[in-house]
């Protein structure tokens, strides 16, 4: 019980700045206080982080707030959180089918591994080249939390922690304060949604522009399966700079104006492209993928065809059709490859703090992490988010895919959580596609084989997925064909 747990730590306060909670008490549950020091939801099944400071809590019965828990954990932090980072570090949601001939996660690894994170170490951090590798002496993490298959740590800010140390299945997010409010119903998703979107042959004269072949030589591109591309696209190498120039030339080719927009020093930029509107100025539309990578152990080379070059391909798939067919918009569409997703959607979650900094209005924003690969055997299919997003961006996501990609079995996955969080989080409408209804299934995940050319990587799927995230920015936004 965490009140108990409250009781035996409390006395301590006067010497902290502030308490870490870790709870699946939702925030809407909780005090005001507490609720603005929200740091997002993670795992599954869920749990909630705040970090209220000394003040918060002298403000309120603690007594009455630690009994509404009925579980969690509480530490006390000796630093201000916004001179630290905070990192959740949780085991990924995958197919048991990939851990029968892995013992990576038998044994308490996860624990043995986290606790040694509090000694001593020196993290790599890829810089310029793959073959140029800074070593930076810094203070180890702290561990605050751990669960069997979660953990809180927190270090110094000037130290990237790389995903170099993190073992296959394990996954992190970087966590910053974000207000806790419900997730306002988008007006013009509302008004898409009660119009009933029926079957709309020019929409689907649209789709068919997408194509498969053009889809499997971009990313052989961006993996270097062809030779000219870089080898790899993590996000502190020369060959994401690469990768962002290049995303940034086939996407302007089709009319936007793009922008590299820097967010952490060392870090490649996101690509902000934007097409202009026709007539509604508000309610932008945001379709995103990211374009950084993950090697075998986060090392090089990480050609990312699956996570996240599938995803990444569908961006420019749909901006080849625009160019094609003329496409113009009726209110603002923006299409989007973040960097820094690997080592905790900072790219993303930077975008987002901008965004809602500007009150800039988004009536839908979806997020196109890992699409190409099924297992041999299994249908073709469409994974959408069962925890974090959105229900009601899931659900037109839903019925578009019945519409004009029935070949696609839809359902729901806890696989988590990519970077329509950072936009979730700051109380946008947001939802995630993803190749599976079910958990993370490819043997290639976080791997340096993760290449086009394998058995279960699938074009054609990708291009479905494509169907149905263009028909909803279509439909979302509005469109007419300009001249082509």
């Amino acid at each position: 019980m965490l009140a108990y747990l409250a009781l035996a730590v409390l006395p301590g306060l006067a010497l902290a700045q502030h308490v870490l909670i870790v709870t699946d008490t939702n925030a809407g549950e909780v005090p005001s206080c507490v609720a603005q020091s929200y740091h997002g939801t993670y795992g599954q099944p869920l749990r909630s982080v705040y970090v209220p400071s000394q003040e918060c809590l002298e403000s309120i019965n603690t007594d009455s707030l630690f009994g509404s828990f009925e579980s969690g954990h509480l530490d006390v932090l000796d630093f201000d959180p916004e001179g630290r980072q905070l990192l959740w570090v949780q085991v990924d949601q995958v197919d048991p089918s990939l851990l029968e001939s892995d013992t990576q996660l038998a044994n308490d690894w996860f624990s043995t591994w986290a606790m040694g994170l509090t000694t001593p170490n020196t993290p790599s951090l890829i810089l310029e080249d793959t073959e140029s590798v800074l070593r930076t002496q810094s203070l180890a993490p702290s561990l605050h939390y751990l669960s069997a298959d979660a953990a809180l740590l927190s270090l110094a800010l000037s130290v990237p922690f790389s995903d170099l140390d993190l073992p296959r299945y394990v996954s992190m997010y970087s966590l910053t304060r974000v207000p806790h409010s419900p997730v306002p119903f988008s007006t013009r998703l509302f008004s898409v949604l009660a119009a009933k979107p029926t079957f709309d042959p020019s929409v689907a004269s649209v789709l068919s522009t997408l194509s498969p072949a053009r889809m499997l030589s971009d990313v052989r591109y961006l993996t270097g399966e062809d030779g000219i591309g870089p080898l790899t696209r993590h996000s502190f190498s020369k060959g994401a700079l690469t990768a962002a120039d290049w995303i940034q030339e086939k996407i302007e080719a089709s009319g936007a104006t793009c922008e590299q927009k820097t967010f952490l020093p060392g870090f490649a930029p996101n690509v902000v492209c934007k097409y202009p509107a026709s007539g509604n100025e508000t309610d932008r539309v945001i379709l995103s993928a990211h374009y950084d990578s993950r090697g075998s152990f986060g090392s090089t080379p990480a050609p990312g065809g699956d996570d996240d070059g599938s995803g990444t391909t569908h961006l420019l798939s749909i901006a080849h059709a625009i160019q094609e067919k003329g496409v113009v918009f009726q209110r603002p569409v923006e299409l989007v490859a973040f960097a820094g997703e690997e080592q905790g959607l900072f790219g993303s979650k930077a975008y987002a703090r901008e965004l809602k900094s500007k009150n800039v209005s988004i009536a839908l924003m979806i997020q196109a992490d890992m699409l190409g690969y099924h297992a041999p055997g299994e249908p073709a299919q469409l994974g959408l988010p069962a925890t974090i997003g959105s229900p009601a961006a899931a659900f037109l996501v839903s019925n578009l895919s019945s519409l004009y990609a029935p070949e696609l079995i839809v359902g729901y996955t806890y696989a988590c959580c990519s970077d329509h969080q950072s936009f979730h989080e700051q109380g946008y409408t947001a939802t995630q596609v993803f190749e599976r209804a079910g958990p993370i299934a490819d043997p290639m995940y976080h791997n340096s084989g993760d290449f086009s050319n394998r058995t279960g990587y699938d074009v054609e799927q990708i291009r479905s997925i494509a169907k149905v995230t263009f028909a909803a920015v279509l439909y979302a936004a509005g469109w007419e064909l300009g001249d082509a």
